[in-house]
């Protein structure tokens, strides 16, 4: 199910493309005039040059690049982002450093993925009680056995 997304594109940045046929995911680039480097354990956030025109009913999601986060531990810090579709700034990354290293980011490097997504809303509301599962309260690590 293709959908259009009407896109600015700053100067010198690039459309969101996937990189093979089947990808769910576009990837995104950095829109920096120079050399960025990130030192371990440090946050920063990436201009990408683009602003997106989202249809009511979908969100953008914003994922890391895998290569980049096995290589170098480089990860989208909000994992997965998320672009409402009201929302008319510019996409802007938020990078950690999970590595060993310094990471150095290049201009118009590959730094991230979009993925398009419909969202289903919820209507909340109070109520006293829950129903029972056999889970019950049982949180983190209670799902099933070893």
């Amino acid at each position: 199910m293709d959908q259009e997304v009407p896109t600015v594109v700053e100067e010198g940045a690039d459309l969101p493309f996937y990189a093979t046929e089947e990808a769910s995911g576009a990837d995104v680039r950095a829109h920096i005039q120079e050399e960025l480097t990130i030192e371990v354990g440090e946050t920063k956030l990436i201009p990408t040059g683009l602003r997106f025109e989202i249809p009511s009913g979908f969100e953008i999601q914003v994922r890391p690049r895998s290569g980049l986060a096995l290589k170098h531990g480089l990860t989208v810090l909000n994992t997965p982002g998320t672009i409402d579709s009201d929302y008319r700034g510019e996409l802007q990354i938020i990078l950690i450093n999970h590595g060993k290293a310094p990471f150095t980011l290049l201009p118009n490097m590959r730094i991230a993925q979009i993925v398009f997504s419909p969202v289903a809303r919820a209507h909340f509301y109070k109520k006293s009680s829950l129903s029972t599962t056999a889970r019950g309260e049982r949180g983190f690590g209670h799902t099933g056995s070893h």
